[in-house]
């Protein structure tokens, strides 16, 4: 039997220990390196993008700008933009969010880094914000599974069995579905399982929303596995449909399956029982898309996802939600939707 890729020693090049003595200079020009890559660690204007010309603020640790005398540091338009904590404390938060393989929860993050509570749920969600992809445009194409999981539709039952009721014909106004679309890969791609993954917090898995979501997901004329749930029977007629009957079999007799589905549902299921426990339908679409871009690099070795995430950080633009969050500065609407 082969050996799982996560006991391998291709799966470990980085180093928490390496991190965390780490000198200040040294976290600085790591930096550097991965915002200014084009520049090769030479500081670039984010006020008017010039190159080469400016001074360093020894004291304040900041660059001035000979041209437009904008003030800047390594951090500054980036989702670490006015950081409080030592850059060594956000490369942790990073290393200790990408060995959490299936996620790490905002009360370990503390624990770990000592740091309070509400710094550390802030500081884990600009790392998912980091994942988010929203341009993305390209559609899927060749072999896709599509399946939906649902959450947040638990009612406690009463304490007497006489006052119980039929909990499945009950309303449940919090009740999400995560939809999951995920292309299969190629002979040419040299893995096994999914390559792609695009996730949907939607309100149900009915025919006009799958609609929404497949049409501008999935290229037609595609292969499509999905279950027997009715709001799929639409697509015949422009996809090459292959339905499984999950309460016979896993695994239909010509080989039509969404096990790649069910493997993203189940990673969230263990992010959701065993690390998170309550996730809110106002950003479960961070936590949604945590888990796709999980099952996306789980051949990745922990220390290119690391460098990934971290330029990731360092290439987008502040974070409007999270930059001031418990100054009141929130998300007042759930994603919902393509």
């Amino acid at each position: 039997m082969a050996q799982h890729f996560l006991l391998s020693s291709e799966a470990r090049d980085l180093s928490i220990l390496k991190i965390a003595t780490m000198s200040d200079n040294e976290i600085v020009e790591l930096f550097k390196q991965i915002r200014w890559a084009d520049t090769n660690g030479k500081p670039v204007c984010p006020c008017c993008g010039s190159i080469n010309k400016y001074y360093y603020l020894k004291t304040r640790k900041q660059y001035r700008c000979k041209e437009c005398f904008h003030t800047f540091s390594v951090t500054s338009n980036t989702l670490f933009a006015s950081h409080k904590k030592p850059l060594k404390v956000y490369l942790l938060a990073i290393a200790l969010f990408v060995n959490g393989v299936k996620s790490i929860s905002a009360l370990q993050l503390s624990r770990d880094l000592d740091v309070q509570y509400k710094t550390a749920w802030v500081l884990s969600h600009k790392i998912r914000e980091s994942l988010m992809e929203y341009h993305n445009n390209e559609k899927l194409s060749g072999v896709c599974e599509v399946d939906g999981l649902y959450v947040n539709g638990y009612i406690k039952p009463n304490n007497k069995k006489k006052d119980r009721l039929d909990r499945r014909t009950l309303d449940k106004p919090e009740k999400r579905s995560i939809i999951v679309v995920r292309q299969r890969a190629t002979q040419k791609d040299n893995i096994q399982g999914a390559i792609k993954t695009r996730t949907f917090v939607v309100h149900n898995e009915k025919s006009p929303i799958l609609k929404s979501i497949i049409y501008n997901t999935i290229e037609q004329n595609s292969q499509i596995h999905a279950d027997e749930h009715p709001g799929y029977n639409h697509f015949h007629a422009h996809y090459d449909m292959q339905r499984v009957n999950h309460t016979l079999e896993y695994r239909g007799p010509n080989g039509e399956n969404n096990n790649q589905s069910e493997s993203y549902n189940a990673r969230f299921r263990r992010m959701q029982y065993g690390q998170c426990h309550h996730i809110g339908n106002l950003y479960l679409s961070n936590y949604a898309n945590e888990i796709a871009y999980r099952e996306d690099t789980r051949k990745w070795s922990n220390g290119k996802i690391f460098k990934d995430i971290l330029t990731r950080c360092l290439t987008k633009l502040s974070s409007n939600e999270f930059r001031g969050y418990w100054q009141g500065n929130k998300r007042v609407v759930e994603r919902l939707g393509v």
